[in-house]
């Protein structure tokens, strides 16, 4: 992987102010059509291929959750928040519900360890341990196929938190030059709660320099952390049931 970032070649201009700015923050940019990268009709046919294969394979299980989130939890089954995608237009994106109705409404433009902290006293019977494993984000397959989302990119922005941070980070809009990802090179190499500035580098990264080669070294990567999490997880949830008894 490429150690330092590179700007993109032909960077999409930013509407963002410095931080500094005064006044209302800056509107989300809506482009034509993002800047178009020689890789990108491969990248959108890995995204069909990987996500199908997925899709197929992960079925019986999004079936069971769906059913356990239904008799535990009750309906809605599915979360559909709107997101900030490719040219910055929205999209709905789609999640096993993991939080009480209406929660994102009471969150609101909070991000990082403070969004992490306020999400723990929302959460849902069942929405630790599909957060732990992983699981509530299988749905996104299907945003995936529909061509909202990539299986590698820069994870998807809620519209309040463009809102709360744009100004101050001048170059955010850039991340909007590809599809958001399910996984993406700042997910790969760093944390919920690591500041914007460091994952923004590490997404104009992937911008710059995306390529098959680097889609599918985020994606096996991706696949070993998922399934060390989802380890990690049911032990713990095991360990605290084990504890109550």
């Amino acid at each position: 992987m490429v150690a330092e970032l590179r700007s993109p070649a032909r960077p999409i201009p930013s509407r963002a102010g410095g931080p500094d700015t005064d006044g209302p923050p800056p509107p989300v940019p809506r482009l034509a059509a993002a800047l178009p990268h020689r890789q990108d009709p491969v990248l959108r046919a890995a995204d069909v291929v990987v996500a199908s294969v997925a899709g197929v394979l992960t079925a019986p299980v999004a079936a069971s959750v769906a059913l356990v989130i239904r008799l535990v939890d009750g309906p809605p089954v599915l979360y559909r928040g709107e997101r900030l995608g490719r040219g910055g237009l929205p999209f709905t994106m789609y999640k096993f519900r993991t939080l009480r109705t209406g929660a994102e409404a009471r969150l609101g433009a909070r991000y990082g360890d403070v969004l992490q902290a306020a999400t723990a006293g929302e959460t849902t019977r069942t929405g630790a341990v599909l957060r732990a494993t992983q699981l509530d984000e299988l749905p996104q397959l299907l945003n995936v196929l529909r061509g909202d989302m990539s299986m590698v990119g820069p994870r998807p922005l809620r519209p309040a938190v463009w809102a709360e941070v744009a100004a101050g980070i001048p170059n955010l809009a850039d991340r909007f030059a590809v599809r958001p990802g399910l996984t993406g090179f700042a997910q790969v190499r760093q944390t919920n709660v690591t500041p914007w500035e460091e994952k923004l580098a590490h997404d104009l990264e992937y911008v710059a320099d995306r390529s098959l080669g680097l889609y599918v070294r985020c994606c096996l990567e991706t696949a070993a952390r998922v399934g060390r999490q989802t380890l990690d997880g049911a032990v713990a949830v095991v360990g605290r049931r084990s504890r109550r008894r």
